[in-house]
């Protein structure tokens, strides 16, 4: 992390210090807006948020040995005695300067930004993943995408990183350009555009528009890596002055999959072709999209500097990403538990019972759907063909959890042969009696839901073993983790 004096972050944000203490070459090193987390020495920024206000922590941080606090001018409560304060009109704004100003004097790192309407997380971590093993590389653990979280990022990289990588979300026009602003992205990567927060901006033109602020952020000297398989994003190219690079199947790609093959445990195989050169890729990663993700995660790393032979071998060996996205764990009475409820919107639901579909093998299949959210318009037809689409793809069993879901729940009942075997429960604990009652040895079972639904908790039933006709007794086998709920303020799909 960089050191930083009092005085210098006074500067750059055009705060005022309240105390006359003597404080402002003090040096502070470390931001964090989280109470619980608190950094010996570090900047507290206080935020006020919808559901609490961390300037009511002000206390306990200063306690618990922070360095320095960010705070409102609009606060009118105690502050701690003793304990430097800097007072400025909006501390998430300040955040913001202080990150931007540290990329660009003090950071020497490749940055590496991606965004998308999916995919995201997933192509996020396996370019980290990848660079970390070719030098100094920070990046987020989950879905830290926010004006909070990127530029804490941004700040806990030092002089020494080689390689940052950083995930940018979207919560409306502006919001993109907003981070890219901070973050002075070398290289900027777009996965798809999609439905997700189709309620928010109204159509998907708006939704490419608004994702599409990365690339138009970036300098001449940057490069964009766009999809040639997305309609919205190739057009993208038009809007840059960045150096373009595509990836693919299309035969325009400059980095093209050919020959994709996916086995019985929904894992990917392909050639890369780029230009006169072909290499032979593994994707440890099940689903047969990962295919575009593992292309988007090797465009970019090769243009950051990495042989591509190289870059394909170390991809290779990635055989896990942030939690809850795909996360396959096998329990001792043999369910095979797929926990893909970080989120969810139409392209990933697809993608996922495809995946589903593809691991079988003759095991009985169950889809744990819960709804999907910010759809707007698109709702109802969306929740409708998710269900005819289960059907379509022979999944054996449908259980969909919520009121939004009885659409799904019909639709699967009424497409074809189907009847019994569509459920439908209103909420998680009745999910989770269901399947107590339901699941044998053998069942594969896919759970996936907007995050905020909850039901992780189902998967968190399965793989901790409160289901006692899966577990059959003590011999079930509990998770080697303890699952870390995500921060409310990050986003998923976004």
């Amino acid at each position: 992390m960089f050191d930083f004096t009092i005085s210098e972050l006074a500067r750059v944000t055009s705060a005022r210090e309240i105390s006359d203490l003597g404080w402002s070459e003090k040096v502070v090193s470390g931001f964090f807006s989280d109470s619980n987390s608190v950094i010996p020495d570090g900047v507290f920024v206080a935020i006020k948020g919808e559901r609490t206000d961390g300037h009511l922590f002000l206390n306990d941080v200063a306690l618990s040995g922070a360095g320095l606090a960010i705070i409102n001018e609009s606060f009118q409560g105690p502050i701690p005695h003793e304990f430097p304060v800097l007072v400025v009109p909006d501390s998430i704004v300040a955040l913001g300067q202080i990150a931007r100003w540290a990329r660009l004097t003090k950071l020497k790192a490749t940055v590496i930004a991606v965004t998308g309407s999916s995919g995201k997380t997933t192509t996020k971590d396996l370019i980290a993943g990848i660079l970390s093993k070719c030098g100094q590389t920070v990046s987020p653990q989950g879905s830290l995408n926010t004006d909070v979280s990127m530029p804490i990022t941004i700040l806990s990289a030092n002089s020494e990183t080689q390689y940052l990588v950083l995930e940018m979300g979207m919560r409306g026009l502006g919001h993109i350009e907003s981070l890219a602003s901070i973050a002075v992205p070398d290289i900027g990567v777009v996965t798809n555009v999609g439905s997700a927060h189709m309620e928010l901006l109204g159509s998907t033109q708006a939704i490419a528009q608004a994702k599409g602020e990365l690339i138009r952020a970036l300098s001449p000297t940057a490069s964009a890596i766009l999809n040639a398989d997305d309609f919205y994003v190739t057009q993208m190219a038009e809007s840059t002055h960045a150096n373009v690079v595509t990836f693919g199947e299309s035969v325009q790609s400059d980095f093209r999959a050919t020959d994709v093959r996916v086995d019985s445990n929904a894992t990917s195989s392909y050639t890369l072709i780029y230009g006169t050169h072909s290499e032979a890729v593994h994707v440890k990663l099940r689903g047969e999209h990962n295919v575009s993700n593992s292309l988007a995660a090797i465009s970019a790393v090769v243009v950051a500097g990495v042989p591509i032979s190289r870059a394909c071998e170390l991809l290779g060996e990635i055989d896990q990403v942030s939690k809850w996205r795909m996360e396959v764990t096998e329990t001792a009475a043999g369910i095979t538990v797929i926990n893909d409820s970080y989120n969810a919107n139409p392209e990933s639901m697809r993608a996922a019972l495809k995946t589903l579909a593809s691991m079988a093998d003759e095991r009985r299949t169950w889809a744990v759907l819960g709804p999907m959210l910010e759809l707007g318009p698109l709702a109802r037809e969306e929740h409708d063909s998710l269900g005819r689409l289960a059907v379509r793809l022979d999944i054996s069993h449908l259980l969909c959890v919520g009121t939004q879901m009885k659409i799904t729940h019909l639709a699967a009942s009424q497409e074809g042969s189907w009847g019994d075997e569509s459920h439908w429960v209103e909420t998680v604990d009745q999910a989770i009696d269901f399947l107590e009652e339901q699941l044998l040895p053998g069942d594969i079972v896919l759970i996936k839901a907007s995050r905020s639904i909850g039901l992780d908790r189902v998967a968190e039933a399965l793989i901790t073993g409160n289901l006692s006709k899966v577990t059959g007794g003590p011999a079930f086998r509990p998770s080697t983790e303890n699952a870390v709920l995500p921060d409310p303020r990050e986003g998923g799909n976004s």
